[in-house]
């Protein structure tokens, strides 16, 4: 559309007879989204709704502070317990997570202060244990 407004011509009909030439020639043909209805019509004003579609399009996952991230960490690793194969690999896992809690605990400087405490490895062993004995993968402790 490099074309001007020709003077003495109205811009509605100006502009009705672009939309009116554009519609002949095809332009409005297979469109995507043609014949469906407009995303998100009725639904409430939210002015981050670019950002989040963004965020949804480009699968960012966001960042958090780097206590608030260990803190996921940790639920992440309690929830999953029940797949480890045995006592000893338990106790490997809790002191790998261990050491990253103390090293984050003692270097974070950005966001919320971390007082997350070292997990102790005799009572997420308990748990473990209790969880694989409760029906769920109770022989995978028999094979160490």
């Amino acid at each position: 559309m490099t074309e001007r407004k020709p003077p003495g011509e109205s811009w509605e009909s100006w502009i009705d007879r672009q939309i009116r030439e554009a519609q002949e020639e095809g332009a409005f043909d297979n469109l995507a989204g043609a014949g469906q209805p407009l995303p998100d019509l009725g639904s409430e004003h939210d002015p981050l709704w670019w950002v989040k579609k963004l965020v949804a399009r480009e699968g960012i996952t966001p960042a958090l502070p780097p206590a608030l991230e260990l803190r996921r960490k940790v639920e992440r690793f309690l929830a999953g317990l029940a797949g480890a194969r045995d006592e000893h690999d338990v106790r490997r896992a809790v002191e790998a997570l261990n050491a990253e809690i103390r090293t984050i605990n003692a270097t974070v400087v950005e966001g919320p202060a971390t007082n997350l405490a070292a997990l102790d490895a005799d009572d997420v062993v308990r748990e473990w244990r209790r969880r694989t004995s409760s029906g769920h993968g109770a022989s995978r402790g028999d094979h160490a």
